[in-house]
């Protein structure tokens, strides 16, 4: 196994998971609701959203942060190993998948495993090991 030790960055790693945590803490304490992306964005498309102005605040903030990364440092480059269908497919994949499991990574797997929920523990764990069989099937079975 071949590490890059010139991109290995455990500081801005960390850094980011403090932050993350940090805003999915101030979310729940100031709120009192878990910060789910998805069950954010369905409730603010719904229209008759509570808390809607801090629900597109936070959802705002997701938006601005990698652009006010970019004031201060390079972003780094995005790589997509397929086209526009595979993407589009793999989007409404994971949307299916966070509608069947009443949720995504940052409500199941940041502040539901932080709650230590069973309920979120089984989700990601479900969602972590369709990832990664996923990658092998794809990667090592069908050679893409």
């Amino acid at each position: 196994m071949y590490i890059d030790w010139a991109h290995f960055t455990p500081s801005t790693a960390l850094a980011g998971g403090l932050l993350i945590g940090l805003a999915a803490s101030l979310f729940v304490v100031l709120n009192g609701r878990i910060a789910g992306i998805s069950g954010l964005l369905g409730s603010l498309l719904q229209g008759n959203a509570d808390g809607r102005d801090e629900k597109a605040l936070f959802l705002l903030g997701l938006l601005a942060a990698p652009l006010l990364w970019g004031l201060f440092g390079t972003l780094p480059a995005a790589e997509f190993q397929t086209g526009g269908p595979g993407l589009v497919i793999a989007g409404l994949l994971v949307g299916l998948g966070t509608r069947y499991g009443s949720g995504c990574t940052s409500g199941h797997g940041v502040c539901g495993i932080s709650r230590l929920s069973p309920r979120s523990m089984a989700a990601t764990l479900t969602f972590m090991a369709s990832g990664f069989a996923t990658v092998f099937v794809l990667r090592h079975l069908w050679g893409g």
